[in-house]
């Protein structure tokens, strides 16, 4: 028996395979993983993460995949997604602040919110981001002037065996982390503060007004290329003409020029393809590389 039989054996319903992972994903374009295993509670974890890492194949922990790209076709690897009692969220008040514990598969606008109505502040940016804490905290997730290094001040994950990491050793950057790409974030702490609720409240709406103003809905995965130091990726692609820029299923956004759109039924090949006629296109014309926010995952050469 292989190691990924055994563990379809041992997971029974916590297990899918094969298990699409295009439809998991926000632009919901992509192809299958050989197997998809739910994990939502720490008893699963113990039970199944040993036999997941041992299985032999390539895992790629996924959130809500608004950050996720996956080639068409069969793809070799495991995805492990959290549920359950890794969606739990719980602060309390200490001598420094707040003290906030995010389980790792709970979305940050859902927190966001949840902290603003009890008068905890500094993490309204965070209702503009549509994922969770995992993938936030690895890829050091930010926006509307702040991001996750901001706050957090530690973090809990799992990759054949459990470890905590200080602020210092997550190793933040400009949308990176320390973290490796197979390892699987459980949980996040964050330190924040005591606030006005009414306050809160009203920059959660204003940010949420804003990106109604000025992002474009439909089957995308939020911005594609980081800001270059000093500029904005949306400016350059603009100023280089490829609003509107369609390769087969996949066009840029007349609304926001770092965003791609997908046809439904579309191809997440040709959201690549587009990815890599952009970032062309833009260092042509300025002598800039843009580098994708994005996780590629079955694409050859590229992560």
């Amino acid at each position: 028996m292989s190691g990924l039989d055994e563990l379809v054996a041992r997971g029974g319903a916590r297990v899918e395979a094969p298990a699409g992972l295009g439809a998991r994903t926000t632009y919901r374009v992509g192809g299958r993983a050989a197997a998809l295993v739910t994990l939502s509670s720490t008893r699963d974890l113990d039970e199944l993460g040993p036999l997941v890492w041992d299985a032999g194949l390539p895992v790629v922990p996924i959130g809500n995949g608004s950050n996720l790209l996956v080639a068409e076709g069969d793809h070799d690897l495991i995805a492990v997604r959290l549920a359950g009692e890794f969606a739990d969220l719980t602060w309390r008040d200490d001598a420094e602040g707040v003290l906030v514990v995010a389980g790792a598969a709970l979305d940050l606008p859902v927190a966001a919110r949840h902290l603003a109505r009890d008068a905890v502040v500094g993490f309204e940016w965070a209702v503009g981001v549509p994922g969770t804490f995992g993938g936030a905290v690895s890829m050091n997730a930010g926006g509307h002037g702040s991001d996750m290094a901001a706050s957090v001040v530690g973090a809990s994950t799992w990759r054949r065996g459990p470890r905590e990491w200080t602020l210092e050793e997550l190793g933040f950057g400009y949308r990176t982390s320390a973290l490796a790409r197979d390892e699987l974030v459980t949980s996040v702490t964050l330190r924040l503060t005591r606030g006005d609720a009414a306050a809160s409240a009203e920059r959660v709406s204003e940010i949420v007004r804003w990106r109604r103003a000025n992002q474009p809905g439909g089957a995308n995965a939020g911005s594609v290329f980081r800001n270059p130091p000093g500029d904005s990726a949306g400016r350059l692609i603009e100023a280089a003409g490829l609003k509107g820029e369609r390769v087969g299923s996949a066009v840029v956004s007349a609304k926001h020029a770092n965003f791609i759109l997908v046809d439904a039924a579309g191809s997440a090949d040709d959201v690549a393809a587009l990815m890599d006629l952009v970032a062309a296109r833009v260092e042509e014309r300025f002598g800039v590389r843009l580098v994708s926010e994005h996780r590629l995952v079955g694409f050859a050469g590229r992560a």
